[in-house]
This record gives structure tokens, C-alpha cells and sequence, in this order.
């Protein structure tokens, strides 16, 4: 798993098996990333396909001030946590 700025660059990335889910595996790689928390480099979301769509994902990345995009499952039995403006960052 890589992560990219908006730009394409890579800022860090993580290598495991096929077998774990992506959500379990972003914690780790985010952990690989080395960007200084302050100023206009910080990151502020993260933007993922809908198979991130976690709700305890999103609570530990909000606890590290980093917002999660990502559409939400089409079976999803919670309320929608965001709106169309935050997914258009999505597309």
C-alpha cells in the first residue's frame, strides 16, 4: 500500500500479504509517512475508495485530526457521517 500527496508523490508505503483487509492495513502505512504536523504540509483527509468505509476507522483518524473521504458502502445501516461536499474531494 502506497500513500500520495495530491500531487502523486509518494510519502509513504507499506508492504504485507494479500489476505488482510486495506482497512486494517492503513494504520500501519500512515504510520510509515513523515510529514511535519505543522504548517501547510500536515495532512488534513485521507481519500479512499468505499472499502474503507469504517466507522472506527474513522474515529482513530480523527482522534490523529486527519479526515477520511470515501463513499460510503452501498449497505450501510448508519446514517451517512458525511455530505456530497466532503465526497466531492473524491472525485
Amino acid at each position: 500500500m502506497v500513500v500520495v500527496n495530491g500531487e502523486g508523490i509518494p510519502l509513504g508505503n507499506h508492504l504485507d500479504s494479500a489476505s488482510p483487509a486495506e482497512v486494517k492495513l492503513v494504520e500501519k502505512t500512515l504510520q510509515t509517512i513523515a510529514v511535519p504536523r505543522c504548517g501547510p504540509g500536515a495532512p488534513k483527509h485521507l481519500i479512499a475508495d468505499r472499502a474503507y468505509d469504517s466507522d472506527p476507522l474513522r474515529k482513530r483518524l480523527a482522534q490523529r485530526g486527519i479526515k477520511l473521504v470515501c463513499p460510503h458502502r452501498n449497505r450501510r445501516y448508519k446514517k451517512p457521517t458525511q455530505d456530497g461536499r466532503a465526497l466531492r474531494r473524491f472525485k
